[in-house]
């Protein structure tokens, strides 16, 4: 088993999300949250998607991203022509620069390219020789699976790799329950978003498959692989060419499976992650490495012609190393990759009226004519809820047989922002690319 502080940091994970943080940011507008009772998407948004945006309605990566088109550094060449998709972007991994985007806060359903979230999510909590077993849910899963059979017994390492290998379905599922069943996890997911800047991303499931609400875009996809090809571990697990899945007896005889990555011959790759469902279409998040510079990629909503999303991701590849080295610094550059939510610009508040001092306070009375102690009350209640959940995800973490089930609905987020002034939709996509793989 992990040491207890992995335990304990799923359990703050979880109580930051109920609590929705310490001070000030009890009164930030709550993030969006998926809804798995409404009707499953089955297709693109009508019109496109709509565009996302930080706290308060502040660009993420600068106000040169706000925008539904495309935007390209000052002096870069021109962009590849074969590049269709309705999101893409590009961008330095080193500084962060973002050197070209097109509609990079587009809010796009995002298949399994959100197994990176996952990804990014329960590495850290997870112990990777501990065994999960295998249920006849996992044999069920919809989508791309791996092949986890009930009964079956399957160390964690081996169901990340077979996460980002396979894209498996199964393998999300297993991971969950690991960590504490799906709620939870996506719960951790969507706080992780949060906590690096990627405010357009909802997480709804662990796997990425279609539930309403559940929306990334090409933005937060970078920011999120930006992170994990940080780490030379993760590096290695993207880039792992085959692993070799147990046999079960009686149930299923061992096999190997391979590493679906469609641009893992490209000249010098880190990895990436397919995505593909009726209603994201087609999408692709790499990196790669030339002479110590590395750019990252993503490609969001796009079709299987002329190009797939990998093929489209590596013309963009090309052209970002085709720019000059430095340039995604200059002053005119479209935007950056942050490097956590810290560095997103509060949002301008208005000046608060000052108060009337020839009014007295007023008070809430109870019975007998008490004062309510306001504070005092929501103070007790979150350090009720905060030991609640604790409690609760330290008995959690630690259930991992088939008994446990990983269904489960997120909390429901209070209220949201008022309304943001209409932005436009993006321009009407052209034909573009898939991957092979969800």
């Amino acid at each position: 088993m992990r040491p207890a502080v992995a335990r304990l940091a799923a359990a703050v994970l979880a109580a930051g999300l109920l609590l929705g943080g310490p001070g000030p940011a009890l009164a930030e507008e709550a993030r969006p949250t998926a809804d798995p009772s409404a009707p499953t998407p089955t297709a693109p948004v009508p019109g496109g998607p709509p565009q996302g945006s930080g706290p308060g309605g502040v660009t993420v990566g600068g106000e040169g991203l706000d925008t539904r088109g495309t935007v390209v550094t000052d002096g870069a060449p021109p962009l590849p022509a074969g590049v269709v998709a309705p999101g893409w972007l590009v961008a330095d991994a080193g500084s962060g620069a973002v050197l070209a985007a097109r509609d990079p806060h587009g809010r796009f359903y995002p298949a399994s390219t959100l197994k990176t979230l996952t990804l990014l999510t329960l590495l850290p909590l997870l112990d990777p020789a501990e065994a999960v077993e295998g249920t006849v849910e996992d044999e069920a899963v919809e989508g791309s699976r791996v092949g986890l059979v009930a009964g079956g017994r399957y160390p964690v390492s081996l169901l990340f790799q077979g996460l980002v290998m396979q894209s498996g379905n199964d393998a999300a599922g297993a991971l969950a329950r690991a960590a504490g069943g799906a709620e939870l996890t996506v719960r951790a997911m969507n706080e992780v978003a949060g906590s690096i800047g990627a405010h357009d991303t909802v997480a709804g499931t662990p796997s990425g498959l279609d539930v309403a609400g559940q929306t990334s875009s090409p933005y937060d996809l970078a920011l999120v692989f930006r992170r994990l090809v940080a780490d030379p571990a993760v590096v290695a697990l993207l880039r792992t060419p085959v692993a070799q899945v147990p046999a079960v007896e009686g149930r299923s005889p061992g096999f190997q499976i391979q590493n679906e990555n469609p641009l893992a011959d490209y000249p010098g790759n880190l990895g990436g992650k397919t995505g593909f469902t009726d209603a994201a279409r087609h999408a692709f998040v790499t990196a790669a490495e030339r002479d110590g510079r590395r750019l990252v990629v993503s490609v969001m909503g796009t079709e299987n012609v002329p190009l797939r999303a990998a093929d489209q991701a590596a013309l963009l590849l090309d052209w970002g190393f085709a720019v000059q080295a430095g340039r995604g610094d200059h002053p005119h550059h479209p935007g950056r990759l942050v490097d956590s939510a810290a560095a997103v610009p509060p949002p301008q508040t208005p000046a608060r009226r000052p108060p009337d001092l020839a009014r007295p306070p007023v008070s809430l009375p109870v019975a007998g004519d008490e004062e309510l102690l306001l504070p005092v009350g929501l103070a007790v209640t979150a350090a009720g809820i905060v030991v609640a959940t604790v409690v609760g995800v330290r008995r959690a973490v630690r259930v991992v047989p088939a008994s446990v089930r990983s269904s489960g609905r997120p909390r429901t987020a209070p209220p949201g922002r008022p309304p943001r002034a209409p932005r436009g939709r993006p321009p009407g996509p052209g034909a573009g690319s898939p991957s092979m793989r969800p």
